[in-house]
């Protein structure tokens, strides 16, 4: 049989046995750095947006999971990763964004986090990333001003806010600028809680007792002890307005922000893409485009607060 005549009837038994064809099939290996486990609703919709391309897990792609306890876990966690040579890398809220720009080398890198990834050097635009790596930012510092407005409306009372964010966050900077300048157009003072490790959030959150209302940027630390975060809140009598939904459905009272669901969804789409072998400098950042306000009326009750009907007309969703 002649060289060709092979190459035909190989073609047409593949034809023939498609199943034979799909045990051939290489998984694709994605590796995904996180400080904490992610809520169940984003890494559901990256499934979900994996599969609406056709891909099957198990069949066409495996996750590969790197949950750090902590963020000085991190660097040696996504050196484990590229050590297994992952196919593409997802890094998974902002403190996972420099430990794997330091270590993913050739391997493409999608992030999804909260910070100006132009500002930081990570892209060179976000219609041309230019290099390695592209990625969704939902650009919280620029929601600062607009969340400290809803809190003012929702306690019109209010005379001083209190913003928590943490130390090692390549975005507290920006996002304190901005709760600066929007607190001192609303007339309210400004208590800044700077957070460098978990254990401190008790001390911080009875220090702002003084304070009508609490804020946080978001940060893949604060959503792994949301529960503690809003307990807390709760305890000290503080009306928290935060950035997703997960924070409202773990007990605090209000979010406004995108949805983070949809975020891992899109970079479902963009990792798709790279599987398909599109490089990241090539593929557009996305920012959001949804966004929404969810009210845990329960915490209200608990506060005592009778919610404004200018806010309820701004809510999308209540939870009881």
């Amino acid at each position: 049989m002649r060289r060709r005549e092979v190459i035909v009837f190989l073609g047409a038994a593949l034809v023939a046995h498609p199943a034979w064809a799909q045990r051939h099939v290489k998984l694709r290996r994605i590796g995904f750095l996180r400080v904490g486990e992610p809520p169940p609703t984003w890494i559901a919709s990256f499934r979900e947006g994996l599969r609406e391309f056709g891909l099957i897990e198990g069949q066409h792609f495996a996750i590969e999971f790197g949950l750090a306890q902590s963020t000085a876990e991190l660097p040696g966690i996504v050196a484990e990763l590229v050590r297994r040579k992952v196919d593409v890398l997802v890094a998974s809220g902002t403190p996972s964004v420099v430990p794997v720009r330091d270590a993913a080398g050739t391997i493409p890198v999608v992030f999804v986090t909260v910070i100006d990834l132009i500002d930081t050097g990570l892209v060179a635009s976000l219609s041309r990333p230019g290099g390695n790596a592209t990625g969704i930012t939902s650009m919280v510092a620029d929601l600062a001003a607009k969340r400290l407005r809803l809190l003012k409306e929702l306690l019109p009372q209010m005379s001083k806010v209190a913003i928590l964010v943490r130390t090692g966050n390549p975005a507290t900077a920006a996002f304190v600028r901005e709760a600066e300048r929007a607190a001192q157009i609303l007339g309210v003072g400004l208590q800044v809680l700077r957070m460098g490790n978990p254990s401190e959030l008790g001390s911080l959150l009875a220090s702002a007792q003084g304070a009508g209302g609490l804020t946080m940027a978001d940060d893949a630390v604060f959503t792994a002890h949301r529960k503690r975060i809003a307990e807390l809140a709760l305890q000290h009598r503080l009306p928290t307005l935060f950035g997703f939904r997960e924070m409202v459905e773990a007990g605090a009272l209000v979010s406004y922000g995108p949805r983070y669901s949809d975020l891992y969804r899109s970079a479902a789409g963009q990792v798709h893409k790279i599987l398909n072998g599109a490089k990241p400098a090539d593929i557009p950042v996305e920012q959001p485009i949804r966004f929404e306000v969810v009210l845990n009326m329960r915490t209200a009750r608990a506060l005592g607060l009778t919610i404004p009907p200018t806010i309820l007309v701004q809510v999308d969703e209540i939870l009881e």
